[in-house]
């Protein structure tokens, strides 16, 4: 029988529904998967196939997936290509995984960097990214979650009382986890710049999120597949994701502009 490696999120909350706990609340979600900014779901736009979110360029984000499923699953979880529990880039199927229990929801907020702690995800540039001080740079902007279901045994109900009695007496315990605009030249160049920045992740701030591992056996085949795109606004308009927005001219506003008129200071009342 096959066994395939996979990581448990154990957070100090670990059954907590807040945005860096575990969440017992059945969720139902087509995708499975959100981009959290502020503990805000951020939107997802369709593109041709294919989904894309509005990077926000400087803030952290996290990542929220669901198990739509009855069994536990096992998700293999990558940022630009990158494992989020080793920074590994490999097959969904060898990659180590979060797992989730039946219908509960688990928030991964950063790159896994211990067992005790996370490195905060954050939207930045493609030279600032971590896949760039990796040497890993394929995959940029592209944000993966693959489920894999738990294989449950079917067996009769007096085999499957001898077979938990076994599995009590000879299981070994589970290892200690080692992961889980003016018209100025300026503002002309600075809008030139902005419009040729490409999204990628980076590692913001360290973070509480205490993980172990355990041994599961895998379906072999992925149940679901999900890949979200992640690009700045400037770029989510050039591939036609978002329509351009009408930018007003602040050089009319500035030429009506003048100095002193007639009065004085005005009060603020007291309260």
């Amino acid at each position: 029988m096959k066994h395939c490696f996979a990581s448990f999120v154990i957070a100090a909350l670990a059954l907590s529904a807040g945005p860096h706990g575990v969440s017992a609340q059945p969720r139902h979600h087509d995708a499975g998967i959100d981009i959290l900014v502020n503990g805000v779901p951020q939107k997802h736009y369709e593109h041709k196939g294919r989904w894309y979110v509005d990077a926000l360029k400087g803030r952290e984000y996290a990542i929220r997936l669901r198990n739509p499923y009855p069994v536990r699953v096992a998700v293999a979880l990558s940022v630009d290509g990158l494992n989020t529990i080793d920074a590994r880039h490999s097959t969904a199927a060898d990659a180590r995984k979060w797992v989730i229990e039946p219908y509960q929801t688990v928030t991964i907020s950063g790159w896994q960097v211990n067992s005790a702690e996370a490195r905060r995800f954050e939207f930045t540039t493609e030279s600032q990214s971590y896949g760039q001080a990796l040497g890993q740079t394929a995959n940029l902007g592209v944000i993966s979650a693959v489920f894999f279901k738990e294989r449950v045994a079917v067996m009769s109900r007096e085999s499957s009382r001898h077979r938990s009695e076994a599995d009590a007496r000879q299981s070994p315990a589970a290892p200690p986890a080692a992961q889980a605009e003016s018209k100025t030249s300026a503002d002309a160049s600075a809008k030139k710049l902005a419009n040729e920045e490409y999204a990628a992740t980076g590692m913001g701030q360290r973070t509480d999120h205490a993980v172990t591992q355990i041994w599961m056996d895998l379906e072999q085949s992925a149940a679901k597949t999900v890949n979200i795109r992640y690009e700045f606004r400037p770029q989510l308009v050039r591939l036609g994701v978002l329509l351009a927005t009408p930018i007003a001219d602040p050089l009319p506003r500035r030429q009506r502009a003048h100095g002193f008129e007639a009065g004085f200071s005005p009060e603020v009342p007291r309260r």
